[in-house]
C-alpha cells in the first residue's frame, strides 16, 4: 500500500494553475481579441486584406517578439506565455493569429537562436517590437514534408551568396512591413545552409498574395529567387547546419501551432454552445437535446485534454527540457481536434452555419490547414513513432 503519510505526503503535488502572471496575459489577450479583433474579422477575411492596424496595436502591447529578451527589443516572456497568447488570439480569428506565429516562431527566433551579435543587432530590434515582420522560407514546390530535398541553391561569389530557386506557401513575406526571409539553400552538394534574404533584394520576386480556402487575412506568396545577391555575413549560423536549425525551429513552432489548435477548437465550441442554447426547435433550445449535449460534452472533454498537451508541450520547453515528442502530439491531438470542433460546430448550426453570415463557416475554412501546416499530420506520427523508438520504415 502506497503511504498516505510521511515524506511522500511533504513533496509538492503537480500543480495545474497558472501564475497570476499567465493569467493577466491571458486575460489581456483575450480581451483584446474580443474588442479589437472580433468586429473586423469579418471583414478582413472577406476582403481577403492583411490587419496592418491589429498588428500595429498587437506590437504595442509587445506580442510580436514574446519570448525574444528585452536587450533585443523583445518581451522577454516564456513559451506559456506565448501559447496563452496564441490560443486566445485563435479564439477569434486564425489570420491575426498565424500573423503572429509565423513572424515570432518562424520569422525571427531562427535569427534569435543561431545569428551572430552582429546579426541580433541589426534585425531583432525592429522584428521583436512588431515594427517589421520576417518571414520562413522552408517549403518548396517539390520539396514539403521532405524539407531535406530543397533545390533552392546558394554558391559564393566575390564574397556575396548568389540564390536561385523558389519557395512556395510563405507567410509574412510580401507585406508592407517585412523586413526580410530566412530560407534554406544548397550551399554545396548535400549542404544546406540558412540564409537571411532582405526585401527588396535585386532578383528576388513576390507573386501576388496567393489565393486560399482560409486564413484570408494573412500574406501568403511563393518566392523566386533569379541570381539574387546577398553578403556572405548574412549566412545564419555555420554552413550546412541550415536542416538542423530549420527542424529545431519546427519543433518549437509546433507549440504554437497545437495553441492555435485547442484555440479554434475552443472558438467553435464557444459559438455552438452559445448557437444551442439560443436556437429552438419543438418548443426548446436545442442544448437541450441529447444529441447535441453529446457534441458539446466531447468537445468540452478532449479540448482540456488537448490544452493540457499545449502547456506540457511549452513547460517543458520552458525548462529546458527535450519537448519535440509532447510537441508533435499536441500539435497532432489538436490539429484533429480542430477539425472535429469545427465539423461538430457546423453541424449544431445547422443550415445558418453554412452561411458566411455566421462566423462559424470562417473558422471551418481556416481550421484545415492545422492539419497540414508545421508538419502535416502524418509527419508528425513518423516524429512521435522515432520518439517513441520504433523502427523506421
Amino acid at each position: 500500500m502506497v503511504p498516505t503519510t510521511g515524506p511522500l505526503s511533504t513533496l509538492p503535488g503537480v500543480d495545474f494553475d497558472l501564475s497570476a502572471e499567465h493569467e493577466l496575459l491571458r486575460d489581456t489577450v483575450r480581451q483584446f481579441a474580443l474588442e479589437r479583433v472580433a468586429p473586423l474579422a469579418e471583414e478582413l477575411d472577406r476582403e481577403k486584406r492583411f490587419p496592418y492596424e491589429l498588428v500595429a496595436e498587437l506590437a504595442e502591447l509587445g506580442l510580436m517578439g514574446m519570448t525574444i529578451p528585452e536587450e533585443y527589443g523583445g518581451g522577454g516572456t516564456d513559451a506559456l506565455s506565448y501559447a496563452l497568447a496564441i490560443e486566445e488570439l485563435t479564439r477569434i480569428d486564425s489570420s491575426v493569429a498565424i500573423t503572429v506565429a509565423a513572424h515570432h516562431s518562424l520569422g525571427t527566433l531562427p535569427i534569435y537562436l543561431f545569428g551572430s551579435e552582429e546579426q541580433k543587432r541589426q534585425w531583432l530590434p525592429e522584428l521583436a517590437s512588431g515594427r517589421r515582420l520576417a518571414a520562413f522560407g522552408l517549403t518548396e514546390p517539390g520539396a514539403g514534408s521532405d524539407a531535406g530535398a530543397t533545390l533552392t541553391r546558394a554558391r559564393l561569389e566575390d564574397g556575396e551568396w548568389v540564390i536561385d530557386g523558389a519557395k512556395i506557401f510563405i507567410t509574412n513575406a510580401g507585406t508592407d512591413i517585412t523586413a526580410c526571409v530566412t530560407i534554406t539553400a544548397l550551399t554545396a552538394e548535400g549542404e544546406i545552409s540558412n540564409l537571411i534574404v532582405p526585401n527588396g533584394t535585386p532578383g528576388y520576386e513576390l507573386s501576388p498574395p496567393m489565393q486560399k480556402l482560409g486564413w484570408r487575412a494573412s500574406d501568403t506568396r511563393e518566392l523566386s529567387f533569379q541570381g539574387a545577391r546577398v553578403p556572405a555575413g548574412n549566412l545564419l549560423g555555420p554552413r550546412g547546419a541550415g536542416l538542423k536549425q530549420f527542424l529545431q525551429i519546427l519543433d518549437g513552432g509546433r507549440i504554437s501551432v497545437a495553441a492555435m489548435g485547442v484555440g479554434l477548437a475552443q472558438g467553435c465550441y464557444d459559438l455552438a454552445s452559445a448557437y444551442a442554447h439560443e436556437r429552438r426547435q419543438f418548443g426548446k433550445p436545442i442544448a437541450a437535446f441529447q444529441a447535441i449535449q453529446t457534441m458539446l460534452v466531447d468537445l468540452a472533454t478532449e479540448l482540456e485534454a488537448a490544452r493540457q498537451l499545449v502547456y506540457k508541450a511549452a513547460w517543458e520547453k520552458d525548462q529546458g527540457r527535450d519537448f519535440a515528442r509532447t510537441a508533435a502530439m499536441a500539435k497532432l491531438y489538436s490539429g484533429e481536434l480542430s477539425h472535429r470542433a469545427a465539423n461538430w460546430a457546423l453541424q449544431i448550426h445547422g443550415g445558418y452555419g453554412f452561411m458566411d453570415e455566421y462566423a462559424i463557416s470562417r473558422l471551418y475554412r481556416d481550421q484545415k490547414i492545422l492539419e497540414i501546416g508545421e508538419g502535416t499530420n502524418e509527419v508528425q506520427r513518423m516524429v512521435i513513432a522515432r520518439q517513441l523508438g520504433l523502427p523506421a520504415a
